[in-house]
């Protein structure tokens, strides 16, 4: 059941300029993510545009930067069910930059039939979620060099009735490509609090937050069954656009009120539109024993050990 914590009025004018600063946004190139990179741009971030293609990419930037001329845009490759390729992308990143002070893990899937990542888990687990935390370990070391970074993971509602399964995460024999995309939200939720919880118990400046942008449609749609994509127009007035949905990233991103560990998300009814704001989640995305036992179990699969720790 959604629940709102707190309002805010939150306005990206209103928000600290980002100048010297270096943003990643996953997924940066389309929807959500695209608008999160033009927030960012318009702060004056250095913004890495983490995408899988190429061309889709390039003309994203293209476009970006005729719409904020003499914004600081990059694009590096990233194909988050490919392994060698976060991998890569992290090398290339290290090679060009000495600080991170924001990572936004926005990419993702949503219901495709089943596939798997080429590490060889279920692609809604694989890319929304696994790909992220590896991601994240990987970058951890400049992001702990960066003092007050931050790392936004996002979300979604559909995490309220999300259930991780612990000892078959990929239900190959019992797919169901609703069930699996509610697991891989329900387990970015559950690494964002965990994160923040191992940094706090560590003393340290940086931040782990959730985000998550209520309703729109957005191409995220596309791997979609085809009922949703037929019926989705039939639906606007409930919900709100790729711009506002981007604006609960922005605020977990750039609000200097929060402390870290918040969940960010529309506060209008049920949570699929309005103004951003704290809002809750379930009772199994906060419990700290399912945060422990997830890490873990990410670090065997994707054999990995991600530390926490200043040194």
């Amino acid at each position: 059941m959604f629940s709102l914590v707190s309002m805010s009025a939150f306005s990206i004018i209103n928000m600290p300029s980002q100048k010297g600063k270096v943003a990643i946004v996953t997924g940066g190139n389309a929807g959500i993510g695209y608008e999160t990179v033009k927030g960012l741009l318009a702060k004056e971030s250095h913004v890495i545009m983490a995408s899988r293609n190429p061309d889709k990419a390039n003309e994203a930037k293209n476009a970006l930067l005729s719409e904020i001329p003499r914004s600081s845009l990059e694009f590096i490759q990233l194909d988050l069910a490919k392994k060698s390729s976060i991998e890569a992308f992290v090398s290339e990143f290290e090679s060009k930059h000495d600080r991170l002070d924001l990572l936004i893990n926005n990419a993702g899937i949503m219901m495709p039939p089943y596939g798997e990542t080429d590490f060889g888990y279920e692609r809604q687990w694989g890319v929304n979620y696994l790909a992220h935390f590896y991601l994240t370990g990987l970058l951890f070391p400049i992001l702990k060099k960066t003092e007050e970074a931050r790392i936004v993971t996002l979300s979604s509602l559909a995490h309220q009735n999300g259930k991780i399964y612990f000892d078959d995460v990929n239900r190959k024999d019992n797919y169901d490509r609703n069930e699996a995309y509610r697991q891989s939200k329900v387990a970015c939720l559950i690494f964002a609090y965990e994160l923040n919880r191992r940094l706090d118990q560590n003393g340290m400046s940086q931040k782990s937050l959730g985000a998550h942008p209520g309703v729109a449609i957005t191409n995220l749609l596309d791997d979609g069954p085809w009922y949703i994509k037929a019926l989705a127009p039939f639906f606007k007035w409930m919900l709100h656009s790729v711009e506002d949905a981007a604006k609960p990233t922005l605020m977990a991103a750039l609000d200097p009120a929060l402390t870290g560990g918040e969940y960010i998300g529309p506060t209008g009814k049920r949570g699929m539109k309005g103004e951003p704001g704290k809002v809750d989640s379930n009772d199994l995305s906060k419990d700290p024993d399912v945060g422990d036992r997830l890490w873990k179990l990410s670090e065997q699969q994707i054999d990995f050990k991600f530390e926490v720790s200043p040194t």
